[in-house]
């Protein structure tokens, strides 16, 4: 059996589990080039026009366009799996290790800070080393394509991302099943690490003037200056593992006092954000966990789902 052959026939049987598949070629770029000469419309067709060539959107579960495609694309050693399409939704997070990146070791991190379990789920291990998780998102989810923005080793892909599928060769080996996976099992993401995977518009982060704080917290009435720098001085001091936990704690404490209306929840939102980023957590990272726990402390956080 040719590469050619392997990759078809596991591109088929990705397909009979409904996840919609295309071509690759062995440095694991789609394989078939555009149809289009470069301009705007080889951005705009994304597959409308019938003919391959659109990478990612010509993703299908259809055996007979499956086979029309890997007949026009002899080269082809692998196929892509599309993410974020029906009937999975799938995330795939992507775990580096590699180039003294270990993102299997990161996903471990993010658990336990935010208190989540990783579930078992359809894994694929990867030539370098690192693994490929499947999970399964709700069909509302939206969440952007990264590359070590959730955490250094991680990739995250989503909608018009796609995932190396097992059985196929690439330049530096094969991807498989990981030993002791269940291909039928993808797992739905847990809503902590889903709610990491969805950070805020950059802009909703906001920049913290450490002077003005400083200057903002002077003003306020001795106890709440007090309860401030204490908060702030907890998470500062807080190592790895429980980071996320201590921001948390902390926000919650705040919170306390902000149904009084005697701190500001701004002032409280940019001190723990300034002390959370000082201990190495993400301005994502911060920004979920201190908002939910300041909701927490107010006694506003309303129950997931």
């Amino acid at each position: 059996m040719t590469d050619w052959d392997r990759a078809l026939a596991a591109a088929h049987f990705a397909a009979e589990r409904g996840m919609a598949v295309f071509t690759l070629a062995r440095s694991k770029k789609p394989a078939i080039p555009s149809p289009h000469p470069p301009g705007r419309e080889r951005d705009q067709c994304r597959a409308a026009c019938g003919r391959f060539g659109h990478g990612v959107h010509d993703a299908t579960d259809d055996h007979a366009r499956i086979d029309a495609m890997f007949r026009a694309a002899r080269w082809a050693t692998g196929y892509g799996i599309a993410c974020a399409r029906a009937p999975h939704h799938l995330i795939g997070l992507d775990l580096d290790r590699k180039n003294g990146l270990d993102g299997i070791a990161d996903l471990a991190r993010l658990a336990t800070e935010h208190s989540f379990t990783v579930p078992n789920t359809a894994t694929v291990a990867t030539p370098s080393g690192g693994l490929h998780l499947w999970l399964a998102a709700p069909p509302e989810a939206v969440f952007p394509n990264s590359v070590g923005a959730v955490a250094p080793g991680i990739d995250v892909r989503g909608p018009a991302g796609y995932l190396v599928g097992p059985g196929s060769l690439g330049t530096t080996g094969r991807y498989g099943f990981a030993p002791g996976t269940d291909p039928n099992l993808i797992a739905p993401c847990p809503p902590e690490l889903l709610a990491l995977l969805t950070p805020p518009p950059a802009a909703a982060v906001p920049v913290v003037d450490a002077a003005g704080l400083r200057e903002r917290i002077h003003h306020q009435k001795p106890y709440v200056q007090a309860a401030l720098d204490r908060e702030a001085a907890l998470v500062r001091a807080q190592t790895y593992p429980g980071r996320a936990k201590r921001l948390f704690a902390s926000a919650a404490a705040l919170g306390r006092h902000l149904p009084t209306g005697v701190l500001d929840e701004a002032l409280a939102f940019d001190t723990l954000l300034e002390a959370g980023t000082a201990t190495g957590l993400s301005p994502a990272e911060c920004e979920h966990t201190i908002r939910r726990g300041l909701a927490r402390g107010a006694g506003t956080l309303r129950p997931a789902a």
